[in-house]
């Protein structure tokens, strides 16, 4: 999916590239099958494509992670039923989760056949969802160009657990949302301590990306008036040298 000459990911200086995530009825054209064996968690897959893999998944791929399986809207199947209500016991008996909660999480509304991941820059299928791993300072930038796009409200939806939520939020809103990243999320993801997930509705990621180098250029342009007035302020109230 490219959407513009310009870098994000280097504008913005983030370790990893923007992950596009589709939820999809049929297997995109020339994207290979994941090869990767089992992975624990359904977002273990946003590593990889952050790191510049394109693959797609199929149901089966998402069952060891029975609550990402429920986010995604797969259904597990006659044999592994029970292991949704099990996980969520265990989750409320370790004080994690109240149960009452779990009715009130996003999911994806139809189950997809197939889950594909790619590097946002050069994906070969349309995402329903872009994802951004980014420190908050880097988010910040993300969020006010999604701002300027007309994408993101000015308070943004947040999740926490599941961190994978995030992405059937965006999806049902039409707008930017943030996910800070539960504990297996940001295990499974190598998410590090001082970053946070942004979710794009797939349809304005090209707005999105389109709208920042305008904001970049605004806070350049705010950052030196910030420092001439912090310089100029601090200037103003410095206590005199004493001089003998």
């Amino acid at each position: 999916m490219s959407t513009s000459p310009f870098d994000l990911q280097s504008a913005l200086g983030l370790d990893g590239s923007p992950v596009a995530i589709g939820f999809l009825d049929e297997r995109p054209e020339g994207v290979p099958a994941w090869s990767g064996g089992p992975v624990a968690a359904s977002c273990a897959f946003w590593r990889q494509a952050r790191q510049g893999q394109t693959f797609y998944t199929v149901p089966g791929d998402h069952y060891h992670c029975v609550i990402g399986a429920h986010v995604h809207g797969i259904p597990l199947p006659e044999d592994r039923a029970a292991e949704l209500g099990e996980t969520v016991a265990v989750m409320a008996g370790a004080g994690y989760i109240d149960p009452a909660e779990v009715p009130s999480i996003p999911t994806v509304w139809q189950a997809p056949a197939f889950v594909a991941y790619a590097p946002a820059a050069d994906a070969p299928f349309a995402p329903d969802v872009v994802l951004v791993a980014g420190t908050p300072a880097q988010v910040m930038l993300l969020h006010e160009a999604a701002l300027r796009a007309g994408v993101a409200p000015m308070t943004v939806p947040t999740t926490g657990r599941p961190g994978c939520a995030v992405l059937p939020l965006a999806v049902q809103t039409g707008e930017a949302a943030l996910s800070l990243g539960c504990a297996g999320n940001r295990m499974s993801t190598g998410l590090a301590d001082g970053e946070l997930h942004s979710a794009i509705p797939g349809r304005s990621w090209p707005a999105v990306v389109d709208a920042l180098p305008a904001i970049l250029a605004a806070n350049d342009t705010m950052s030196a008036l910030y420092r001439q007035r912090l310089d100029r302020v601090e200037g103003a109230t410095a206590p005199e040298t004493a001089t003998t």
